[in-house]
């Protein structure tokens, strides 16, 4: 008689994970996206950031227009600068990706040694670190990066910063609370009874049990970062008009709405969309599955 095959994590991960097909469902449309920005110079008609492959007598092209050679080139038309709004999209997708991964991924390293040192350690430490991210947090996420915006100026790595310095608090307020629970249990006691450095106590046991609820936010924060990111870009505060863009994509497009040219407005704003949506239920399954008490058995 065979013995049952044990269930390694990952794979009670996995069938934990794709047991909602709404999440299944967002997991295969963000694949997807993700997979058209990273190969976005091979499928893209253009780069719509080159000026020796644009034409401006193409600008304004409606949307499955034909051209003038019998084909259909341009499946999402141009724009008025006749930059073909498919590649647009690809190439601001591209960016708006690695604007929200890198900011959120910079502010959890620091957010959460920041907080896990605070509910460690306690006292002074722990006082300073959280009236530091109680003043951060006082103040609307959009003003402090317009604030910063404004004096360091637009750019890729200038939003980066932006966006860190108003996603880090986050974590820190989340893994100091995880880290007070964690530091008081048995296996604690058990570390430090043992001699260990503080520092190998704090990212040798304390670390892996306070990073669930952290790996949810982290995923919720990329979606309102590339949101974020969209929206200062919107306003002129984000990227340059050099770099490709969701927001300056919708901007540009803004003016001509009355006039029928919805397409330059309304395709960047449907990826931007789909991108959110796609992030966001991904990270409430993910929400489910790290957290035993919301799984169903």
């Amino acid at each position: 008689m065979q013995s049952p095959a044990i269930e390694t994590p990952f794979r009670r991960f996995a069938r934990n994970f794709f047991a909602s097909k709404i999440a299944a469902g967002g997991s295969v449309l963000l694949l997807l996206i993700v997979l058209a920005a990273i190969f976005a110079p091979v499928i893209a008609p253009q780069n719509p950031y080159d000026l020796t492959q644009i034409d401006i007598m193409d600008s304004r092209l409606a949307p499955g227009a034909q051209n003038l050679d019998g084909s259909f080139t341009y499946l999402l038309g141009t724009d008025e600068q006749g930059r073909d709004m498919l590649s647009a999209i690809l190439y601001g997708v591209r960016i708006s990706i690695i604007v929200g991964v890198a900011s959120t991924a910079i502010a959890l390293l620091i957010g959460l040694t920041l907080g896990l040192c605070a509910g460690y350690f306690g006292g002074r430490t722990e006082g300073f670190i959280m009236r530091v991210a109680d003043i951060q947090l006082s103040f609307p996420p959009i003003l402090v990066a317009l604030i910063l915006l404004a004096l360091m100026g637009p750019g890729i790595d200038k939003i980066v910063i932006a966006l860190i310095a108003v996603q880090w608090a986050y974590y820190a307020r989340t893994a100091r609370s995880a880290a007070l629970v964690e530091r008081k249990k048995e296996y604690m006691e058990a570390a430090r009874g043992l001699g260990l450095s503080p520092l190998r106590i704090v990212f040798r046991h304390l670390l892996p049990n306070c990073l669930p609820p952290l790996i949810v936010i982290a995923a919720l924060q990329v979606a309102s970062a590339i949101s974020l990111e969209a929206t200062l870009s919107f306003l002129g505060l984000g990227l340059p008009v050099t770099e490709p863009s969701l927001g300056l994509l919708i901007a540009n497009g803004f003016d001509y709405m009355m006039s029928g040219k919805y397409w330059i407005s309304v395709f960047p704003g449907i990826a931007l969309l789909l991108t959110v949506v796609s992030i966001n239920l991904v990270a409430d399954q993910l929400r489910d599955v790290l957290n035993p008490r919301l799984q169903t058995q």
